[in-house]
């Protein structure tokens, strides 16, 4: 699908205008083109109508997700940018085309950080001073509802792991170690979004062509706070997974090391009356114990003498602590 919106001169807004008239400068400011799920022949346009540089276009026809990056072209900049699944955490890469009269924003799923958006711009399109860099100003919104929509997600992660904690005496270890590992699994999706978001808003911000233009620098600064912010969460969240995991592996290793200790105390104490059951349990006719009137009672005595002997050495050891 793709739909159109114009920006008048009076700064009011229209959506029912063909393709063709968004370089009308007479009729149009500027214009927002937006390709959502795009058939093939829709997506020749970008070649067709828009004549974007082949590089720029063939990042946007590749289905291989791309690192976020942004490259200036001669009458254009062009971004590659993710969204995130708020239920799977899987990226959906979102390409924009800014110039200096038009906004062309490329994505194969339906996102409604860029309904948002649009629907932003027409409430607002007779602001003025907002719309004065028009094309860019709708840029930033795109992106900062990009952004926005992180934010739920590391929220999510970090109310599971505050329930974690609060439940961790009362599940087993088996299940808290796969819930760790679930959170871990899931912040490592994010980080691998986050990251590269921020790297790339730090890298307009340091380049000379955002440099040069203080109000951009203003909006993208803007931006890269909250993905700085969005970083250092999920690496905190990281970290504290990590230390319930260390806390849990400890946890269970002293478990099993009381369960060894209590097999070693009961292994020990049976191991002498084993002996001495089997050497009476020889078949030898010349065993003279075997023909004593109280020998059977002998040896049980002797074997609980035995028993209460080596508990108590071994309470005196400490073992039982």
């Amino acid at each position: 699908m793709i739909r159109v919106m114009g920006i008048t001169h009076d700064h009011q807004v229209k959506t029912d205008i063909a393709l063709e008239d968004i370089h009308n400068s007479h009729h149009f400011l500027w214009s927002w083109v937006d390709f959502s799920e795009p058939t093939e022949e829709e997506a020749k346009l970008l070649d067709s109508f828009f004549q974007f540089h082949p590089l720029a276009i063939e990042d946007c026809m590749l289905h291989v997700m791309q690192r976020p990056k942004i490259d200036f072209y001669e009458d254009n900049d062009f971004l590659i940018l993710h969204a995130l699944d708020p239920d799977t955490l899987e990226l959906i890469e979102v390409n924009l085309f800014i110039g200096e009269n038009y906004l062309v924003s490329f994505h194969y799923r339906e996102l409604q950080e860029i309904d948002i958006a649009w629907e932003s711009i027409q409430k607002r399109a007779l602001n003025r001073k907002m719309w004065e860099r028009g094309p860019f100003t709708a840029a930033y919104l795109v992106i900062d509802n990009l952004v926005d929509q992180y934010f739920p997600c590391v929220y999510a992660v970090e109310d599971e792991l505050d329930e974690l904690e609060k439940l961790g005496s009362r599940e087993s270890i088996e299940q808290l170690m796969n819930q760790v590992f679930d959170l871990r699994s899931r912040l490592l999706k994010l980080r691998r979004t986050i990251i590269p978001m921020r790297d790339l808003m730090y890298h307009i911000l340091n380049s000379k062509h955002i440099q040069s233009q203080k109000e951009a620098g203003a909006y993208f600064s803007d931006i890269y706070d909250h993905l700085l912010k969005l970083s250092e969460m999920v690496e905190s969240n990281r970290e504290m997974t990590a230390d319930l995991r260390d806390s849990y592996l400890s946890l269970n290793s002293n478990r099993m090391n009381g369960i060894m200790k209590t097999l070693t105390v009961i292994t020990s104490v049976f191991m002498p009356l084993t002996l001495i059951a089997g050497i009476y349990g020889m078949n030898f006719a010349n065993m003279p114990e075997l023909h004593w009137r109280y020998g059977y009672f002998g040896v049980l005595s002797l074997m609980g003498i035995l028993s209460i002997w080596m508990i108590f050495s071994f309470m005196r050891r400490g073992w039982f602590k």
